[in-house]
């Protein structure tokens, strides 16, 4: 019994209408949530794992894939509550998430700060203030590039870079499923790189789309998009050739 559910979460941030679609899988014996989402989320998510017959007290791990808020939010408050959870993370992006290191997206956010224009900073000084308030979370198990975690029929890290330094996809050999992360996303239908211009390294987040067409997808599952209806190498090598002509 392998399992893999699709959590499409709605809900409204900055005025907007949002959703994102962290990732349940279950074996016999484990249940692993592949991100949680914005800092407050743990109701939505409940409600969530709940639609699919589950307690959110029965996820025994959590793999984020980087250390957006968006994919971290709510990792210190899940930790508390249920505290058997093991978070798992790429060991470039551990320190990220743990706090040891400054979040790059802070970073980011904050040398760009003195360049823009008057009216643009109140909104980017909230940001700030929101990037500072997301709670860390020790990462118990680190994983590397290829390595195969052994639940749910096999779980294949895939280090895709980019977007992140540690950013990882999830490949899933069995039922050839890959979750992508924010490796790609769905856009009007299409794949597309997320956020180029916010994206820490955006030749190398080009690389690694091509990564992803080393492995044979059947199914592919983006965090902004969902499920991926097409064909999805065909898709992929689209989109490199999008960014590489």
């Amino acid at each position: 019994m392998n399992h893999c559910h699709l959590l499409d979460i709605e809900f409204e941030y900055g005025g907007q209408k949002q959703t994102i679609t962290p990732v349940l899988l279950q074996d016999e014996e484990d249940v692993i949530l592949v991100d949680c989402g914005y800092p407050d989320f743990v109701p939505l998510l409940e409600q969530a794992v709940n639609r699919c017959g589950l307690r959110l007290d029965s996820i025994t791990k959590l793999i984020v894939t980087h250390h957006d808020m968006d994919h971290m939010g709510p990792l210190a408050a899940l930790k508390r509550a249920f505290p058997r959870i093991e978070i798992i993370a790429h060991e470039v992006e551990a320190p990220y998430i743990a706090g040891t290191k400054k979040s790059l997206r802070l970073e980011q956010a904050e040398s760009t700060l003195d360049v823009l224009p008057e009216e643009a900073k109140p909104p980017a000084e909230q940001f700030i203030r929101f990037l500072q308030s997301i709670e860390p979370a020790a990462v118990d198990r680190t994983v590397a590039d290829r390595e195969r975690l052994p639940w749910c029929g096999g779980i294949e890290i895939v280090h895709t870079p980019g977007h992140m330094p540690g950013h990882i996809s999830l490949y899933l050999p069995d039922s050839r499923t890959l979750i992508a992360g924010d490796a790609v996303v769905i856009e009007q239908g299409k794949l597309d790189i997320a956020n180029p211009q916010f994206t820490l390294d955006l030749e190398e987040a080009v690389c690694s789309v091509r990564r992803l067409l080393d492995y044979d997808v059947e199914r592919l599952i983006c965090y902004h998009g969902g499920c991926f209806h097409g064909d999805a190498k065909q898709a992929l090598r689209q989109l490199v050739r999008e960014y590489t002509s």
